[in-house]
């Protein structure tokens, strides 16, 4: 696929949001940037990309994406840093992702250079929309879907890949409560688990919502076919610190290749500490907190960054996590994180990207 990014038609509002905008309280996901970008895959091949007012769009009530879950999608986050510039953090990991996910859904894939200059002309457009709060960020979704007016059951033949964007605060402000699920699965072997399809998200909204009525914020998911191994934090991959070990199971087939648990575990090994990736039974997990080997339990995710886990409840017993400490890896590792994206830190690992 070739498209000269830079050739993009661009349309600009004359209506902007920002006015809307209390920047001391940003919703998560409820308010959208001035404009967004779109590029549609027809005859087998792109057509020249257009950034244009964000707004509604027109399909087919025969969309096969609708009937059939033909879409992919992704998270990602822009940031101010201390010199008031705009950053990206590890994008390209992001259009490596997006590409996975779209070769398991029959999906056509996205240049990484397009994908990624696309998000840094939207942004550079857009950029009024970045908040000043080093705090926050401008979360960005790009995503794909099919858009065959076409009922059979196929690959559809068109495509449209678009992006938008919208200024986001914290995704959760306090520890979260887990529940481990052995009813319910999110993946099996085999199936999508690894990939960012809107399908798999919407197999656990149930589970979820029947956690939720049980006072549980997130549920941990275990594998199809036995519970017995622990795979993800409901929106977030998970890690565990055991022994001064940082513990998080293996990423792919059932389970996402997460950038933020990817860049803890890095982070990590630059700093010496002790990591393995691998099967964690929901037994070891059981008996690390009842003998106090346990002391950090966190998911790490797009959305939430680090978020600290204050309870997990395993086979109807329910096990409190110490609190949070300054000395805690995951406060120390959410703290550099943090500083890292907004310029605090050297760009060791060469993550960042300016816009």
């Amino acid at each position: 696929m070739e498209v000269d990014i830079f050739q993009t038609y661009i349309q600009l509002t004359k209506n902007s949001r920002l006015e809307q905008v209390n920047w001391d309280n940003l919703p998560f996901g409820k308010l959208f940037s001035d404009h967004m970008f779109t590029m549609d895959f027809e005859n087998g091949n792109w057509s020249k990309p257009k950034i244009i007012p964000y707004g509604d769009i027109s399909i087919s009530p025969a969309n096969s994406a609708i009937h059939y879950g033909q879409s992919c999608f992704e998270g990602m986050k822009a940031h101010r840093d201390v010199n008031g510039d705009i950053v990206l953090f590890r994008p390209y990991e992001n259009a490596r992702r997006f590409n996975s996910s779209n070769k398991r859904m029959c999906i056509p894939e996205i240049n990484e250079e397009v994908f990624v200059n696309s998000i840094l002309e939207l942004i550079s457009i857009d950029k009024e929309w970045v908040p000043q709060n080093l705090d926050h960020s401008l979360y960005i979704r790009p995503f794909i879907f099919a858009t065959d007016p076409y009922i059979g059951i196929k690959p559809s033949d068109s495509y449209k890949f678009m992006i938008f964007t919208c200024p986001v605060g914290s995704y959760y402000k306090e520890p979260v409560s887990v529940k481990v699920e052995t009813n319910y699965s999110r993946a099996v072997q085999g199936g999508t688990g690894f990939s960012k399809a809107a399908g798999n998200y919407a197999a656990a909204l149930y589970p979820a919502m029947l956690a939720t009525k049980e006072g549980f914020r997130q549920l941990i998911w275990t594998d199809a076919k036995e519970h017995k191994y622990i795979e993800e934090a409901g929106t977030m991959n998970i890690l565990f610190v055991i022994d001064n070990v940082l513990i998080t199971p293996i990423a792919g087939d059932t389970i996402l290749n997460g950038i933020t648990r990817k860049s803890v575990v890095e982070i990590a090994k630059d700093w010496e500490m002790e990591v393995q990736e691998r099967k964690i039974e929901v037994k070891e997990v059981s008996d690390a907190l009842k003998d106090g080997s346990l002391t950090e339990a966190f998911g790490a995710g797009t959305a939430a960054t680090i978020a600290p886990i204050s309870n997990i409840s395993i086979y109807g017993e329910n096990f409190l996590i110490p609190e949070s400490k300054d000395y805690h890896f995951h406060t120390k590792v959410l703290k550099y994180l943090s500083e890292y994206k907004i310029g605090m830190h050297p760009d060791k690992f060469n993550w960042l990207i300016k816009v």
